[in-house]
């Protein structure tokens, strides 16, 4: 196992496993969570070294540290072009671990560590190339901000979303944005029996809707009847909405994405056919995120109630994780609503809205150029994420976003299991090419 004790800055697995030993978890709790400021302090050092003029911000709470720095254009006329990725990540518990989550091992070919996928490998491919373009002199075609973005593990609200509310200047002139999760490859069987690597841009992702239901009933003693048990009411509703199978609904990113992948595998996806999740489970692990775009989600996540055995409760709460496609959510509201009937009232406790954006245009043409210049084998196709990102901010603003944090990966690897999950790890040589990638796609966007 090697951990670096110093980092040379030039390397971007170094620079990754350097990221991961900042512990920036993010509870989604001011009490608890440690905070972005000490990592995004040496980000901001790390680019000020090379002459960037950097600005560092804290996003509505002590701690919470944003980085921007601009290089500018060839072209000031042009819109300009936002890299974003974010510092935070979620928890990670030791025990579970193969190694220390917050070590930054780099072993076996990888780098291991909570945020080697999510997302502070896009973030070291950023440094890097920020650094060697202000070192060389290089002059974009365009304006490029770089954004190092605070909390989006929890909605944004001391992130991307604060900034977007408190400081839109930073965004001047930007019109497009690229961020996580999009530019991996996924390998897939050809027609002729060989393979082809696809690789996935993000052009649409769920909306993000956490809801809190409560139910109210008479309080009382645990030995006696209940006609209006809290408990029960809440836990009924949970129930219905953990077990209920939302609409199939197909949008265009998702019928692109499968109609792309029927051309090369051979594989039939009849979006009439009522087994379409079945057809989806061909392409292996990837299905996780496919399916979940294929249909609105309600997952029950939290439950509260009570604060003695023999106690009736006055209240019982749950929370429900709700993901919800573009143009779903009055359609979803209704549908939920007659779920949880009339004794269990509901309130969201996040609410961001889907997105989706076409597979087209000169950006688009920059991003598929970029992955062939260094893998001549690759086809960019458009996916859904069934997750959300710091996009729905910048959203706001008119910018149109992609997810483009290109990684070519071992066919083999179980990606969409790293997310958030135990060994979260990203192959060196997949952050190589996704540096190459990204420098090409820059200096041609």
């Amino acid at each position: 196992m090697t951990v670096p004790a110093e980092t040379p800055i030039d390397d971007v697995a170094d620079v990754v496993s350097r990221l991961i030993r900042f512990d920036t978890t993010n509870t989604g709790d001011l009490e608890t969570t440690k905070g972005e400021a000490e990592c995004a302090h040496w980000i901001a050092a790390q680019l000020a070294e090379v002459g960037y003029q950097v600005e560092y911000l804290e996003s509505g709470a002590p701690g919470r540290g944003n980085v921007f720095a601009r290089l500018r254009g060839a072209d000031s006329s042009r819109g300009a072009l936002l890299i974003h990725g974010h510092l935070d990540v979620v928890p990670a518990e030791p025990a579970e671990w193969s190694v220390h989550p917050f070590a930054g091992a780099i072993e076996d070919g990888y780098v291991w560590g909570r945020g080697a996928v999510d997302m502070k490998d896009m973030v070291g491919m950023m440094i890097v190339i920020a650094r060697q373009f202000k070192r060389d002199g290089v002059v974009p075609p365009r304006d490029l901000v770089f954004g190092f973005i605070a909390d989006e593990e929890s909605g944004g609200k001391y992130g991307a979303h604060w900034l977007v509310d408190h400081r839109p200047d930073l965004f001047d002139g930007v019109t497009e944005a690229v961020g996580e999760v999009g530019g991996f490859s996924l390998t897939v069987p050809r027609r002729d029996g060989g393979e082809r690597r696809l690789y996935l841009i993000e052009t649409a992702e769920k909306g993000l809707h956490w809801m809190r239901l409560t139910a109210r009933g008479r309080p009382g003693h645990g030995s006696m009847t209940h006609d209006h048990n809290a408990v029960t009411a809440v836990a009924q509703a949970v129930a219905r909405l953990g077990q209920h199978r939302f609409p199939l609904v197909l949008t265009d990113s998702v019928v692109q994405f499968l109609t792309a992948v029927g051309d090369e595998t051979g594989y039939t996806f009849d979006t009439e056919s009522p087994d379409l999740e079945g057809a989806v489970e061909k392409l292996g692990p990837i299905a996780r995120i496919v399916k979940a775009t294929l249909r609105d989600t309600a997952n029950p996540t939290m439950l509260k109630a009570g604060y003695k055995a023999n106690v009736v409760p006055a209240t019982a709460e749950a929370v429900i994780d709700c993901r919800v496609l573009p143009g779903r959510l009055a359609a979803f509201e209704a549908e939920v609503d007659e779920l949880i009937g009339p004794d269990v009232s509901r309130e969201w406790i996040t609410s961001l809205p889907s997105y989706e954006t076409t597979f087209d245009g000169d950006l688009v043409d920059a991003m598929n150029d970029a992955l062939l210049a260094v893998d001549p084998d690759a086809r960019t196709v458009p996916y859904m994420l069934s997750g959300g990102t710091d996009a729905k901010a910048f959203a706001r603003l008119g910018i149109r976003c992609f997810g483009f944090a290109p990684l070519r990966l071992p066919p083999d690897l179980d990606f969409s299991a790293l997310f958030h999950g135990i060994d979260e790890r990203v192959p060196v040589d997949a952050l190589r090419f996704g540096t190459e990638v990204l420098a090409h796609f820059l200096t041609h966007c």
